[in-house]
């Protein structure tokens, strides 16, 4: 492990020259390459020079334990030593498990009203201000790819792009089926309805990624329409993407200008490709991290929020919160790190495993 820590330290370095380079400046998909690269081994390298600082003050401490005057002092801070060295140790082999390379992405988050009405379509609302919040906490930006309001202020549909190094990496784990438990607005005599939310995050594509062929892929354009004429254009800016084989269809009509519109669009489609792309090669590998701890199918429960006990419950991961009211504040680091604990945990003991086996 610690000659991998080195090499990686290497990199670290050599990433850093190459940042300030001039040609790497000027050239805009290499500087943001590297620049991606850099900010994913940052946490690797500041724990693994943390470890050696405390290595090197184990050390020391180990020297004093002889001395007559110092030593069981010297004794005591050793033991407090070796306890940081070995979590550091762990903390180490967590961050050197394989990643997801779409991890450090922008991400697609889509989310859409399921069963219960317009009950199911305010608490869409709730959930797109839950994650917009979350993601400006983290200094991420949030930008409008397609909504579809309705008359109480909720959403039949809403979908967004989070932007930002990491971004895919942190809403991934939201993929799934989100239940609510509470009395609706509309709700007469007090009584407790349960209504779904479906949500899908993407990692967005690159023009690279995926090579789309034009003759297979018709662009309508058409006037923009909304709920009570909110919304509405007076020009034909409205885009619609419909890609043949596949079926998938994109409608984008947030903004005024059809070009915006049409490569929003056009976006979404390469990151629903690269996305099938991708559940393809990993059919075969159900068994691994993501799938031990939710597939992300759009069929599968994932999240309750029960409003009369103020609760959120993780059904992946048996994790439950009585912060419900922070949880839709955009207070998701708590859920988030229990289900990346769960994944990284999972994977060692699949690695584990298999070099047992081998």
């Amino acid at each position: 492990m610690l000659d991998k820590l080195k090499k990686l330290e290497e990199e670290y370095r050599a990433l850093e020259r190459e940042l300030g380079d001039p040609e790497v400046l000027a050239d805009a998909a290499r500087f943001r390459e590297k620049s991606r690269r850099y900010a994913e081994l940052g946490e690797v390298i500041e724990a693994f020079r943390a470890y050696r600082r405390v290595q090197d003050e184990l050390e020391q401490a180990r020297e004093l334990a002889a001395d007559p005057e110092l030593g069981e002092m010297a004794r005591e801070e050793a033991a407090e030593l070796e306890e940081k060295l070995g979590e550091l140790e762990k903390k180490l082999e967590l961050l050197l498990l394989p990643r997801d390379p779409a991890d450090v992405r922008n991400a697609i988050v889509e989310i859409r009203a399921g069963t219960g009405g317009q009950e199911a379509a305010l608490f869409a609302g709730n959930l797109f201000e839950m994650y917009t919040r979350y993601a400006e906490r983290l200094g991420y930006q949030v930008e409008m790819l397609e909504s579809h309001p309705t008359d109480l202020g909720g959403f039949s549909k809403v979908s967004f792009m989070v932007k930002g190094p990491g971004a895919y990496g942190t809403f991934k784990y939201e993929s799934g089926v989100h239940r609510v438990q509470r009395v609706p607005a509309t709700e007469t005599q007090g009584r407790i309805h349960t209504s779904t939310a479906t949500v899908a995050v993407l990692p967005e594509a690159e023009e690279s990624d995926v090579e789309l062929d034009m003759s297979e892929v018709r662009i309508d354009v058409m006037r923009a329409s909304g709920p009570g004429g909110q919304g509405v254009n007076t020009t034909d800016s409205a885009v619609r993407v419909v890609h043949e084989p596949t079926g998938i269809i994109i409608t984008i009509q947030d903004s005024r200008s059809q070009i915006k519109n049409r490569e929003k669009a056009l976006s979404i489609l390469r990151s629903r490709l690269l996305e099938m792309k991708r559940a393809e090669e990993e059919a075969a590998l159900r068994t691994s991290r993501l799938a031990q701890i939710g597939t992300g199918e759009r069929s599968e429960k994932i999240r309750t929020y029960n409003f009369p006990q103020s609760r959120v419950t993780d059904h992946r991961i048996h994790f439950t919160t009585h912060n419900l009211e922070g949880v839709l504040a955009g207070e998701l680091d708590e859920l988030t790190e229990a289900l990346k604990k769960a994944d990284q945990e999972r994977m060692l003991e699949e690695l584990s495993g298999q070099a047992q086996n081998a």
